[in-house]
Parts: structure tokens; sequence; C-alpha cells
């Protein structure tokens, strides 16, 4: 079997291949673009073929930027087109092709690899760890009344036009530029949130806001009338129980956020909303006065994370406690296997390799699902994933690897 990156002259080939592993058609290209493929990268897609030249098998990957806790920005190969043809499965070709792009990602000097599993029991083979989570939340408008907020100086109501600032609806069409501006402000904070490049915004790739498809756009300004939120969504056909969905709320903070739903819940002829990408911990639910009215399902998992180079990455992140701490790191995957002290000082860390005695023992899918601070240290210990060599070792990673905000990736790809 060979493994190649491609070239233009072969990329139908790749995509004709993807498709064919999942069982889908490729579609026909329509002005204005929307095809999620068409954002790929010919030099960062790999094609596996058989030794008579038989395409078989394909992975790619994305150049973005993560965002890191402390408002890092690192880059970061996004995996995605990942397949092989039903007819050869189990063979191996997943697997030389994942550690041929691993190689290939070192090789480009890249120490962090991310994706979205479609499903659980791949990746985790690979060296990737859950990192960040989401469910739905779904709200009927019957019990949708906002509850009064309790602490002095809470951010005012903006359901009782106490709050600043205004929300206009917008066809998608006619506020592309907007939602791009706001979304690039609102990842660079965000943990785990991904960029969206420019050619994706172009091509329209991806899902919507994104995509070419139907949505109206809420657009939030603030009091000097700079956008800083939206929420995009659509309404479904008349029915007793007509659903509005939100694809996302993007805001760049609490208040935004709240005018949003404010804003949605508030809609007329509608019977629920339903907001999609909401993290674990959010206000939303305190935020109405009947707390069962937000009721969480499709609770999954989001981004999943990939240490290729862990004092690198280590490195890179913000860091909020002091501590120290040595980690003993497998990568069973590559056949690696690591020693580092990490040391963390006002809010930089240093990580060393070392012969000390490790305070955790750990695989580095279990490295990279906490890497973020969307997965407890001491819950991996409880499942028996993470070993801790002291008792206290467990708490001292529980407040290292926390972030300062819950990580969240909205992006799809």
């Amino acid at each position: 079997m060979e493994i190649r990156t491609t070239t233009d002259e072969d990329f139908d080939v790749f995509v004709d291949t993807v498709h064919t592993a999942f069982g889908l058609f490729p579609g026909t290209p329509v002005e204005g673009g929307g095809l999620w493929w068409s954002a790929l990268e010919a030099d960062r897609c790999l094609l596996a073929r058989t030794q008579d030249g038989r395409p078989v098998g394909t992975a790619a990957s994305y150049a973005f930027e993560l965002t890191l806790p402390g408002a890092v920005l690192a880059p970061a190969a996004g995996v995605t087109a990942v397949g092989v043809l039903p007819s050869h499965r189990r063979q191996g070709v997943l697997s030389a092709l994942m550690r041929h792009q691993l190689h290939d990602l070192r090789r480009c000097g890249e120490f962090l690899s991310v994706l979205l599993a479609s499903e659980a029991g791949i990746y985790g083979r690979f060296g990737y760890g859950p990192a960040t989570y989401t469910s739905r939340l779904t709200v009927q408008r019957h019990k949708a009344a906002p509850a009064v907020p309790r602490a002095r100086g809470a951010v005012a109501d903006p359901a009782d036009g106490s709050g600043t600032g205004t929300v206009e609806v917008l066809p998608r069409a006619e506020c592309g530029d907007i939602i791009e501006e706001v979304y690039d402000r609102y990842r660079r904070a965000q943990p785990g949130a991904l960029s969206r490049p420019r050619r994706w915004w172009a091509l329209r790739a991806g899902r919507p806001p994104i995509s070419p498809e139907p949505r109206y756009v809420a657009v939030h300004r603030d009091e000097d009338g700079v956008p800083d939120g939206y929420a995009s969504y659509a309404v479904g056909e008349f029915a007793p129980s007509r659903t509005l969905t939100v694809d996302e709320t993007i805001a760049v903070d609490d208040a935004v956020f709240t005018a949003l739903a404010r804003f949605v819940l508030g809609h007329d002829l509608v019977a629920q909303v339903v907001f999609q990408h909401v993290p674990p911990g959010h206000p939303l639910r305190w935020q109405l006065a009947d707390f069962r009215a937000g009721e969480v399902s499709g609770d999954t998992d989001g981004l999943w994370v990939r240490l290729l180079d862990v004092p690198r990455a280590l490195t890179a992140r913000g860091w909020f406690t002091d501590g120290e701490l040595v980690l003993d790191v497998r990568d069973p995957f590559l056949g690696e296997h690591g020693r580092y002290a990490l040391t963390v000082r006002d809010h930089k860390a240093e990580c060393v390799p070392t012969d000390r005695a490790p305070d955790l023992s750990l695989d580095v899918r279990d490295l990279g699902a906490i890497y973020l601070g969307g997965t407890v240290p001491s819950t991996l210990v409880r499942a028996g994933h993470i070993r801790a060599h002291s008792p206290g070792a467990a708490a001292v990673a529980d407040a290292l690897f926390g972030a300062e905000r819950c990580p969240l990736c909205v992006h799809w790809f």
C-alpha cells in the first residue's frame, strides 16, 4: 500500500474516495459554494492506494488556530475526511493513514492535532482524547419566563428593557461580514474554539451559519452600535409544536448571550426553542424562573485533542495556579514513552524531561482530554485511566489543568 499527499490533479479522486467510504455522493458544485469539502487543501490531504493503484482510504487536515486556556492562540491541525472503503476495512489501512499523518504533522512542526469524532470508539487508540463537551437545551416557551437576578450589581435583564444594546434580525445573506468579524472576536477568548479561515466563509463550506442554507441571524449591537454577538436560527414548519432551532449563539460576554437568548425565547408562533452547542455549566438554565424549563439532551463529546509534542504543548497554554507535577506519559500508538517535570509559576509553565518518580501516569489520550480544562483529571483517576501515585496528586492536577472558562468548540469540520 502507498500513502502520499494529493495534488490538484488527483484531488477529485480523493473527494470521490472519501464520499464512497461514507456511503455519500459528492454533490455538484454550485455558484456561491456550500459544499463541505470545498475548503479542503490538497497539500494537506492523504490518499492510500493499493499496489495496483486503487484508492482505498483518505485522511486530511486543516490549518486552524486553537484557543488555549489563557487566550493563547496556537496552531492546530484539524483532522477530517478520514475514511476507508468498506471493502478494505480492518486491514490496517486506517492505522497506516493515521500514523503517516501524525508523522507528517510533526515534520511540519505542529504540536497539536484535533478532530470531531464520527464514532467515539475509533480515535482513542490513535492518541486522541475528548476535551470539550456540548449538549442541547430545549426550552418550552410557555415556561420561558426569566428569573430575576438576585445578586447586587448583576447584569441587567434585557427582557425588561433595562439592558444595554439592541438586537436586529437580518437574513444570513446580508450579514456575512458581521458574523465573520464577531466570530473571530469571540473565538480569540474562548478556550477550545477554532478559527474559521477566510476561505471557509468565501466558499461557504461547512454548516450554518457558514453554509448557504437559509437562516435568520439575530445580531446584537452594543450601546455604541458595534456588533458583539449573534444567534443563527431557523423556524420549523407550522405545527402544534413548532420549533425554533438556534445553530449557534456567539457572544463576547454573558450579558450579550442573555440578550440573544431572551430575544429568541420571545419569538411569536413558536412552541419551543432549541439551543445547540450549550457547554456544561452554562448559566442559561439558572436564568429561567422555572429551572426545569430548560431540558438538557444530546450530551456528547465535542473536540478531541492529541498532543504531538508534550513539552511544547504544555508550555504553550496559560495556567492559573502555581504547582508542580511529574507526568509519566505513554503513547502506545507511536511507541513512545516520556517522563516530564511540569512546573507552573506566575501563569507560565516549564516542562522538561526527568527521571524523578511520577505523580501521575497516563496515556497521551488522557493528557489530550485534560489539556483544555474540560475534563477533570481526578475523574479519569476514578475511572481507572490515570494512575495517581500519591493521595494529593489528583487534586494538584485538578487545580493546575483548570481553565478560566469551560472550553467549547462550535465549529464543524
